[in-house]
């Protein structure tokens, strides 16, 4: 069972409301992606990457969106006991109105499983809440022209994200395949779009362990102003 908090250098993330914990896709994406001087990130659950590019980007105005309402305020709650600011709103991001330089999504991931009986687990992890082309098109009518989207997403998920991506009109700018041990296959992917496309996207490889327990130096080099212990993961 996860535990009800978890502590970062300058803050500390309380969870026990929350469908989704903290966990190693949140800490990579806040940690990868780009900010701007307005950032939103949707489905923010507890707050956590919401918290980390405010961290990040002292002096944008930050705004975490989610369907759980119960999420939304552990979030508050996060936030106002963290040394940074952001608006934590409970709505769709399908309702969301307004433009963003910057938009974050770690989204609902499994997509034909089956659903938990726990409605604020489904919520947290099923794209039943959040299909990918409905966060792929939320995304384009939120995002400033020159902005960047940036999402964390597993393996199996890729091709699917990919899709829906294009069919909205995405170009992918950014990639990084994150393996869990050097010997394993990706597990995750990191992956950046703009509305533009650029003359050759960035394709990069991370490894969050090089053994048990020993965080490689590329996982510590992206993660180091977040974790206070150096061997801890989320």
């Amino acid at each position: 069972m996860a535990n009800d908090y978890f502590r970062f250098k300058r803050f500390t993330i309380r969870q026990s409301r929350c469908g989704m914990k903290v966990g190693t896709d949140g800490t990579l994406l806040g940690a990868w992606a780009h900010g701007g001087s307005t950032i939103l990130d949707v489905g923010t659950g507890t707050g956590l990457i919401a918290l980390m590019m405010a961290q990040r980007f002292p002096q944008a105005s930050i705004t975490g969106v989610d369907v759980d309402e119960a999420a939304c305020l552990q979030a508050r709650e996060n936030v106002a006991d963290s040394p940074f600011s952001a608006n934590i709103i409970h709505q769709n991001v399908m309702d969301v109105s307004g433009t963003f330089d910057a938009v974050v999504s770690n989204p609902p991931y499994f997509n034909h499983s089956l659903e938990s009986p726990d409605n604020q687990r489904t919520m947290a992890r099923h794209t039943s809440s959040l299909s990918y082309r409905q966060l792929m098109e939320s995304a384009w009518r939120l995002l400033d022209e020159h902005g960047e989207f940036s999402v964390v997403i597993p393996t199996e998920g890729k091709k699917e994200m990919e899709s829906a991506a294009a069919l909205t009109g995405f170009f992918k700018v950014r990639e990084c395949a994150v393996k869990t041990t050097p010997s394993k296959m990706p597990r995750r992917y990191l992956m950046a779009f703009r509305k533009h496309p650029v003359e050759q996207p960035e394709v990069e490889e991370g490894i969050i362990e090089v053994c048990p327990q020993k965080r490689s130096e590329w996982y510590q080099r992206l993660t180091k102003e977040f974790y206070l212990d150096e061997g801890e993961l989320a």
